[in-house]
């Protein structure tokens, strides 16, 4: 590695200039570190900054080695502990405990996090097994699942007011130390994840061979899997639990290790850990300086964030393994139907007749009522914005999930993972953080926009490069991956815009004007109508590029305007239901399921099922929690997660 004689002095030279230049105004501690011989400067130097410094140290090698042994075992150059779901696991397993369990706290943080994160582990592997462990797969199925993971710890945080601040500093992954016990913890761990690393590198190195000629040279495969996967788990939720969640430092350190030069299992191994450590200094001491100048203002773990979403772009293009068209689609041969039409005319009797019902029917104090022609006319400026806004925004949904499966043959493509909503979120919050009081009409502005952008994004990244369409959907995940970065950084302010950014990712309708629900169906209703007319693309694209090539289909031309017209449709429907939902994945394959599967018959049905869906969870958001309202987005999520782990765990037929 002759880069590295360069390079890694340099940024170490850098960690510690930056720190020195946040400890330039504290003097030195009292050597023996004794509090009661100590000035209170003297303290926070000695039991506040020093161990901060040498825990970004620990923290940022631990990363390193767990994104190196996941990249090696499963051969995939973008897996680390953020992109298989890990981290977001131990997240939400810490925040469900301390929320709803605090006592279990008593016996410490790490035996709950290395619980979350070996499930969602263990859910990703599981997936990945069954389709030989396919790295767009992988990353897909650990991000969805992360997805979900991040969208119930938000939810759980914003109903736990009492907790918002220290919840979501802890969540951004914040380094601040009050003592020397999280260093001699994680040094500990370190330690022993080192010298087990050093007695797995040679059964990794066999391993890299294939499994097939792993297994004849008489290597255990699966057990060997097991140890590295559990290692790492352990490393990754380790230091989730002493530091919250920072993202992508175990993508960072293996890329930049490998564009230094190194070649091996055992050169990766070796400096991935010296790298990670860098890196997480230097965001540190930036996060640091930039606290010196006005008060620290943002946890190091988003700064890290920041650094994911470029980076995980700049790997796609090297990224191998593009599923072959139809090997995803575990749901064996779809029943078509010969008349169709009877079945979407009674889908779209039922959707009317179940607004109607949500209009008329509604709980009061005493209990649940239907309401009489007076109550009704005097709550319909109420609801029925609202239910139009609903239903709306599943449509939209729907259809834009059912043009990305189509588009893609992936069942796990939706507009979850398009980045749009991430970019839409940006929007939102760059808004109200930019103006004192903005209005509604600014807040959807600003949220397209930022939906815009991102799509633009998008585009010209996939534009450049003729890359399969489940890479298209990567680059979605890392600019929502850039986009969560910003956001935490922006909410752990900790003022009242934050709680503001929360109670909009949550999702709601309640503030829906009909001119604005109106505008949204119209917007689903062109949507709808252009898919319609994209009907051949969208019958030839799931054959693969190459007989959709050879039919005459203009590929590049496809692809763009299917990307263009699903996110414009999530970006609009993010507006009402927040960045997550769910609806775009189970839709389109419901509508898929009951026969519906000719492109214009899978369209209409899959917007129909989205409204359906979306009233659905609309009316728990209202009742569930009467008389408060509860967030739309945890409904949906809850209705969509179960979906989704289904989904992924069936096996392809």
């Amino acid at each position: 590695m002759p880069q590295a004689r360069t390079i890694l002095p340099v940024a170490a030279a850098a960690a510690l200039a930056l720190w020195l230049l946040a400890a330039r105004q504290l003097p030195w501690p009292v050597w023996p570190l004794d509090p009661d011989n100590m000035s209170l400067d003297q303290i926070r130097m000695g039991f506040g900054l020093m161990p901060r410094g040498v825990i970004a140290l620990v923290a940022g090698a631990a990363l390193g080695l767990s994104g190196a042994i996941l990249q090696v075992v499963l051969r995939n150059p973008v897996a680390d502990p953020t992109t298989l779901g890990i981290s977001s696991g131990a997240q939400l397993s810490l925040v469900l405990v301390t929320v709803f369990a605090p006592d279990l706290l008593v016996g410490g943080r790490w035996p709950i996090a290395m619980t979350g994160g070996m499930s969602a582990a263990g859910l990703v592997l599981a997936i990945g097994a069954q389709r030989a462990f396919a790295p767009v797969t992988m990353v897909i199925a650990g991000m969805l699942v992360a997805l979900t993971a991040s969208a119930v710890a938000t939810a759980v945080t914003l109903a736990q007011g009492q907790y918002l601040l220290s919840l979501v500093i802890w969540n951004g992954g914040s380094l601040v130390q009050q003592d020397w016990t999280g260093v001699r913890n994680l040094s500990s761990v370190l330690a022993l994840g080192g010298v087990s690393a050093w007695a797995l590198a040679r059964p990794l190195r066999v391993l890299s061979l294939g499994s097939e000629g792993a297994a004849g040279l008489g290597l255990n495969v699966a057990l060997v899997r097991m140890a590295a996967v559990v290692l790492a788990v352990g490393l990754a939720a380790s230091v989730s639990a002493e530091l919250g969640l920072i993202a992508f430092v175990g993508l960072a350190a293996p890329a930049l290790v490998r564009s230094m030069g190194a070649r091996g299992i055992g050169p990766l191994l070796l400096w991935s850990p010296v790298v990670g450590a860098l890196v997480l200094s230097v965001c540190d001491g930036l996060v640091l300086a930039v606290a010196g100048l006005g008060g620290e203002m943002f946890p190091t773990g988003a700064l890290t964030g920041l650094v994911g979403g470029p980076l995980l772009i700049w790997l796609l293009p090297r990224l191998r393994g593009s599923t072959p068209p139809g090997t995803e689609a575990a749901e064996g041969i779809a029943l078509r139907l010969s008349r169709p039409r009877r079945l979407l005319a009674a889908l779209a009797l039922a959707l009317i007749v179940a607004a109607l019902l949500l209009l008329w029917i509604g709980r009061v104090p005493g209990g649940w009522a239907v309401l009489d022609r007076e109550s009704l006319m005097a709550f319909l400026p109420m609801r029925l914005p609202r239910l139009v806004a609903a239903a709306a925004s599943g449509a939209a949904l729907a259809l834009a999930g059912a043009m990305l499966q189509r588009l893609t043959a992936n069942p796990l493509a939706s507009p979850e993972v398009l980045g749009v909503s991430g970019g839409a979120s940006l929007g939102f919050a760059a808004v109200t953080f930019a103006i004192a009081a903005p209005s509604a009409l600014m807040l959807t502005l600003g949220t397209m926009l930022g939906g815009a952008l991102s799509l633009l994004l998008l585009v010209a990244f996939t534009a450049r490069r003729d890359m399969p369409a489940e890479r298209v959907l990567l680059a979605g995940i890392a600019v929502s991956a850039l986009a969560s970065a910003v956001l935490s950084a922006m909410m752990a302010v900790g003022d009242a815009r934050s709680w503001a950014i929360l109670s909009w990712l949550s999702g709601a309708t309640g503030t829906v004007t009909l001119t604005g629900a109106l505008a949204l169906a119209a917007l689903a209703g062109a949507v709808w109508l252009a898919g319609l007319a994209a009907g051949r693309w969208l019958s030839l694209l799931p054959l693969g590029p190459g007989v959709a090539a050879g039919l005459g289909l203009n590929l590049p031309l496809a692809r763009l305007t299917l990307i263009g017209l699903a996110g414009l449709a999530t970006g609009a429907a993010t507006v009402i239901t927040g960045p997550l939902s769910f609806v775009g994945l189970m839709a389109p394959h419901l509508s898929r399921r009951i026969g519906l599967v000719r492109p214009a018959d899978h369209l209409t049905g899959a917007a129909l099922i989205g409204a359906g869906l979306m009233l659905a969870a609309d009316f728990g958001a209202r009742m569930a929690g009467f008389p408060y309202e509860l967030p739309l987005g945890l409904f949906a999520t809850l209705i969509g997660a179960p979906w989704l782990v289904w989904l992924l765990t069936r096996t392809p037929r």
